[in-house]
């Protein structure tokens, strides 16, 4: 599982500079993302700390190699990509597109680190079976 563990290093710099830029700099973060809505710094400062409260998690399952929870951020992510097309299907606001690209990155590098990993994984069994 060592290159999903590697996939989740993206995530967690996403998540933990975005917080944190969402946090003190909403408005420049918002138009650094291609924004052409109105949003009230108040919610955008939230929603950065809910990054880097999610950032600081996958931070501690790299750390801890709790690989178990790997599957668990594409499930997540999954549902995240959804909602983000649906919000940009709904308010036609290019900071979506953005969002989008971000977080479908991370989600194909880990799709794809957890498919390697699991075929490495089989082989590894096929050709080391335990007593």
């Amino acid at each position: 599982m060592n290159k999903t563990r590697l996939s989740l290093y993206y995530l967690a710099t996403y998540l933990t500079f975005g917080g944190i830029g969402f946090m003190f700099l909403p408005q420049t973060m918002l138009s650094l993302l291609f924004s052409n809505g109105d949003y009230s710094d108040v919610i955008v400062r939230f929603n950065g700390v809910i990054m880097l409260s999610l950032g600081v998690l996958v931070i501690q399952i790299i750390r801890y190699q709790v690989s178990a929870l790997y599957a668990t951020t594409l499930i997540v992510r999954s549902i995240i990509l959804i909602t983000i097309v649906v919000l940009y299907l709904i308010s036609r606001d290019p900071l979506f597109i953005a969002l989008f690209f971000m977080v479908g990155l991370g989600f194909v590098l880990t799709l794809t680190s957890y498919i390697l990993d699991h075929k490495a994984s089989s082989a590894d069994r096929m050709t080391n079976p335990t007593t």
